[in-house]
């Protein structure tokens, strides 16, 4: 049985051993943090490998000169769009409501509609969502913070 296995099972004995309330609130914190580096990571405008977004599509030829594009994704990273849950055995990030169906189609890269008359377009797809070897640090430190308080 490897280091890594016996260290793996004693965590797991340890948060086993917490009172749900503690669990959740743990959950709770582990949500928000990891939220946290997810938004920064649509800032930086890259998957949560590093890799960057790919770009938009060109502009059309006449588009306006000297227009400031907005980032992309720019609303979508809130909070109001980008809802935390957590349970004593779960801490979700999920995108609320309308906007999960567009945070899908850019995710995966799939095919849709940009207004309601327009042909249909394939998106790149833009990783929004997902966990890096920062992510697990994060939940690690959380996790080894709330045991070490019991």
């Amino acid at each position: 049985m490897s280091e890594l296995q016996l260290v793996n099972d004693r965590l797991e004995a340890l948060i086993s051993s917490l009172s749900a309330p503690t669990r959740k609130e743990m959950a709770r914190t582990i949500a928000k943090k990891l939220r946290a580096s997810q938004q920064q990571n649509i800032r930086r405008q890259q998957a949560p490998d590093g890799t960057p977004f790919k770009p938009r599509k060109t502009p059309p030829v006449r588009s306006k000169k000297g227009r400031i594009k907005r980032e992309m994704f720019a609303k979508l990273r809130t909070a109001k769009y980008m809802k935390t849950q957590a349970s004593p055995n779960e801490a979700v990030i999920e995108f609320a409501g309308n906007v999960q169906r567009m945070a899908r189609v850019h995710h995966y890269g799939l095919r849709d509609r940009p207004s309601r008359n327009s042909k249909e377009v394939q998106y790149e797809s833009r990783p929004l969502l997902g966990i890096d070897e920062a992510g697990i640090k994060l939940i690690e430190g959380v996790l080894v913070e709330i045991v070490g308080k019991q």
